[in-house]
């Protein structure tokens, strides 16, 4: 993980009912955003609704940027805390459950939701120690298919077919909004889960993925090279779909190892 620096420090406000009102939540994660301004408006739009978890991937401008904080309308501590990463796959490492956002149709199998439907499914699983977090993408092209191959499910916002166009912080609001309303509407309660049953984190998963990357191009299935990419982008979004438990990774990499040993004897 990297960080752009520059002289600009962040002034911390006092404590209040913003901060104070806080849970666990989803992280936002911005994949490289362009401006300064759009980063503000998203921290100012989740602190509006109690989501303190902003990580950012390869943001265009310096950071800590003062267009950021001008915009932020004194959503510092968001700004503050917020998370610098080379890749959206660092960004969400320490995270189970993604959503990526897009409004386009994509040639991959994954469960479509609503903002509405995300957020109660989202309180569901982090009641149940599931860490959760939202891929939004780039002001003008929004995500690649790379990052949303790396999602588990897709969130669609449903909007007037003629004209849906979204900013940025419009997007991260609409979801915020909805998941303080579901906050409010049910009780705090944590779930117990056994151990043998969590949910791998996307570093596992994609761990995992990489060791049978290495072991299929060793054997020569990915050895075509105009296809790699899509088969590489298949065989993701087959593992994501899957919801693996931990040990069910660590059973998958034995499953690899042994294959592997066997045939190399």
């Amino acid at each position: 993980m990297s960080e752009n620096r520059t002289s600009t420090k962040f002034r911390r406000p006092a404590k209040s009912k913003a901060t104070d009102a806080v849970i666990d939540c989803p992280a936002i994660i911005l994949v490289e955003p362009q401006m300064g301004e759009n980063i503000g408006m998203v921290a100012r739009a989740m602190l509006n609704n109690a989501l303190t978890d902003l990580r950012i991937v390869a943001p265009r401008d310096v950071w800590p940027n003062p267009r950021a904080v001008k915009t932020a309308s004194g959503a510092i501590v968001v700004l503050e805390n917020a998370k610098i990463f080379d890749t959206t796959s660092e960004a969400i490492a320490d995270l189970t459950h993604i959503y990526a956002t897009t409004a386009r149709a994509r040639d991959m199998t994954k469960d479509v939701v609503t903002p509405r439907g995300a957020a109660a499914e989202m309180h569901t699983l982090i009641n149940q120690g599931t860490k959760c977090g939202v891929l939004f993408g780039r002001e003008s092209v929004g995500l690649h298919n790379d990052d949303v191959a790396l999602a588990d499910s897709i969130l669609n916002v449903p909007m007037n077919p003629a004209f849906s166009s979204l900013n940025l912080a419009q997007a991260v609001l609409l979801l915020g909004y909805e998941w303080y309303q579901d906050t409010i509407d049910r009780p705090a309660t944590v779930d117990e889960v056994r151990i043998d049953t969590r949910r791998a984190t996307k570093a596992e998963v994609l761990g995992l993925f990489e060791h049978l990357e290495r072991e299929l191009d060793d054997c020569g299935f990915l050895g075509y090279a105009g296809k790699r990419p899509n088969m590489v982008r298949n065989l993701r979004n087959i593992f994501n779909r899957a919801r693996m438990t931990e040990q069910e990774v660590r059973t998958f990499r034995g499953v690899v190892s042994g294959l592997v040993k066997g045939r190399r004897s």
